[in-house]
């Protein structure tokens, strides 16, 4: 492979490891997950911020479900 397809990949691979808590929080559809997303983007590099809005975004509240 090139160096520049393996660098291209890898960065993919922790940009998508970075944005994990939004990608949850709109998988199970909670309530803030626009306010999930904001926290991730801002304090998402800081793996303190990080590990707080991964728990957010596992342990939160779900919408109600409409009948």
């Amino acid at each position: 492979m090139n160096e520049n397809t393996i660098f291209v990949l890898l960065l993919a691979a922790v940009l998508i490891l970075y944005m994990l808590p939004t990608l949850i929080a709109f998988a199970r559809d909670l309530r803030r997950r626009r306010a999930v997303t904001i926290f991730n983007i801002i304090l998402g590099w800081t793996l303190i911020g990080w590990i707080f809005v991964f728990l957010w975004a596992a342990l939160g509240e779900p919408q109600p479900e409409e009948a």
